[in-house]
């Protein structure tokens, strides 16, 4: 049987991740040898300036695309929301496992987001979620926080923050359910695109790893990604602008919701389409096309010249 190697990055959430490709890889494979790689990204080294202010796609994932493309590794193993929706030349996703969770977590010390007191310092990192919030309560206090997931949470209970938002995903595949303290419902805070599923991505020409890897492929969470990755791309998005986006299939037919937010979150626009799931690109970018006509163009247009 054939040895892999695999690329992943050093964090605590990335390596849990990584592991449990790779079991679930040994157990379809019988017999198969996987070797994982950490590879230190650019995001995983800046940790003392907000993400928004390095400005640089694919911050997680550009040094493990290069290991790739380099012949280092056989295959990579990415949060989905991590990925440009450019692809390198070379490079495809192999398969797209399925989706944990996709929903935004609050944590705090019992209060719930409705309950916060007025004032109170909330962290995260990511502009979505910072959008949103502020669109929600505006009197929150939202403050940037870096660092592993484990890190974050020891800000928390050091008292540093109020409360803090993650992804409910990472921290049920950390095992710490129990810290979250409520799952934001997406009316309030719709999830980055992507968000709760993996990307395992390989050289487009290694036909015999595409092989090994494709028995991990979820068909409905890979297209409900196709879907919110389209839509992203048709707003010429980034991990680093205030767009959420999630997708399901319901009833046979595939729904995607979407919102563009100013970075204050006083300027909300949010739409919801449904189409054949079949063609999850085509709804992508047809629900761009209503977002765009309800007023996001003005909000893009103006982050884009800030």
């Amino acid at each position: 049987m054939r040895k892999l190697t695999v690329g992943t990055r050093g964090s605590g959430l990335a390596l849990t991740q990584t592991n449990h490709i790779v079991e679930r890889l040994r157990h379809v494979h019988i017999g198969i040898r996987v070797e994982v790689r950490i590879i230190k990204t650019k995001g995983d080294k800046i940790l003392d300036v907000p993400l928004a202010k390095i400005g640089d796609k694919g911050l997680f994932v550009k040094e493990l695309e290069q290991a790739l493309l380099a012949r280092e590794v056989d295959f990579v193993v990415h949060s989905m929301k991590d990925v440009p929706t450019e692809m390198p030349d070379g490079l495809c996703i192999a398969a797209v496992p399925e989706r944990e969770d996709p929903s935004d977590a609050l944590i705090s010390n019992g209060l719930r987001l409705a309950d916060l007191p007025t004032g109170a310092r909330v962290g995260s990192s990511s502009l979505r979620r910072c959008a949103q919030l502020h669109n929600h309560r505006a009197d929150l206090e939202i403050c940037d926080i870096r660092g592993n997931l484990d890190t974050r949470l020891r800000k928390l209970d050091e008292g540093e923050y109020d409360a803090i938002v993650l992804a409910c995903a990472g921290l049920n595949r950390m095992g710490w359910a129990d810290r979250i303290t409520e799952k934001l419902p997406p009316e309030i805070c719709l999830p980055a695109v992507g968000q709760g599923a993996l990307a395992i991505q390989a050289r487009s020409d290694d036909a015999d790893t595409l092989a090994l890897l494709r028995v991990l492929d979820h068909p409905e969470t890979h297209t409900a990604i196709r879907a919110e990755r389209a839509l992203m791309k048709s707003l010429e998005g980034g991990c680093q602008v205030p767009i959420g986006a999630l997708a399901r299939i319901e009833d046979g037919m595939l729904v995607l919701e979407g919102v563009v937010a100013s970075l204050d979150g006083a300027n909300v626009v949010r739409g919801r389409v449904v189409g054949p799931p079949d063609q999850p690109e085509e709804l992508g970018a047809e629900l761009a096309q209503v977002l765009l006509s309800a007023g996001a163009d003005r909000i893009l247009d103006d982050l884009r010249h800030a």
